[in-house]
């Protein structure tokens, strides 16, 4: 069995998207952030950054922090999503998530979203970025079906959550008919509904 020691953020939402996608049994081990529980000793222990999300394996007795370190073990555990002969290119679009989509977005979101007003050179900087992202994903999504390549892979689970806050970017997803397409694909498959759903609250993703 899995445990999810996650909040309900994008990054937490890659991993029982990922869970849902191959099917494996998971506990969700709530980590409230604003209450900043990701700074206790005991959570420290298995996530020396302090940050969300962690699993532990209890089979395996062996825990692992870090998104994209967590939806390649998972991966490679199911043989699911990670095709061993495509691996350099998924790892490109994956990496490019974990270091560039995630990150950018994630500081549009506090400039942009939680402290509107604050510094118009962070607003727009961001926001800038931002619209490139969406520009950038639109125009590898024009030669291909997904971000790697023509199959669904862990570089998609690890971006869809952060492209489902394109209500908070103010963009305009509608606007970027590829990923629009990519999205609208991945927003109907079952696993990724029930998975982006993390607290069983009856969340919904976005639409466009």
């Amino acid at each position: 069995m899995i445990e999810v020691f996650t909040s309900n953020t994008p990054n937490g939402k890659k991993i029982s998207i990922m869970l849902e996608e191959i099917g494996y049994k998971y506990k969700i081990t709530k980590i409230n952030i604003n209450k900043k529980e990701q700074f206790e000793p005991e959570f420290q222990k298995i996530s020396p950054f302090r940050k969300i999300p962690v699993i532990i394996d209890h089979d395996k007795k062996i825990s692992l922090f870090e998104s994209g370190a967590i939806l390649i073990y998972l991966a490679e555990k199911s043989g699911k999503f990670y095709d061993k002969n495509k691996r350099t290119i998924i790892n490109q679009w994956l990496i490019g998530q974990m270091a560039y989509v995630g990150p950018m977005l994630g500081q549009h979101h506090q400039f942009h979203h939680y402290n509107p007003g604050k510094s118009k050179f962070g607003e727009e900087r961001y926001f800038k970025i931002g619209e490139r992202i969406y520009f950038e994903l639109d125009m590898r999504l024009k030669n291909s079906k997904y971000l790697a390549y023509d199959e669904y892979t862990i570089a998609d689970i690890a971006t869809f959550p952060w492209i489902a806050r394109h209500d908070w970017h103010d963009i305009g997803l509608k606007n970027f008919k590829n990923l629009s397409r990519w999205y609208e694909e991945i927003s109907s498959r079952e696993n990724v509904i029930k998975g982006y759903d993390l607290l069983n609250t009856g969340e919904k993703i976005p639409k466009i």
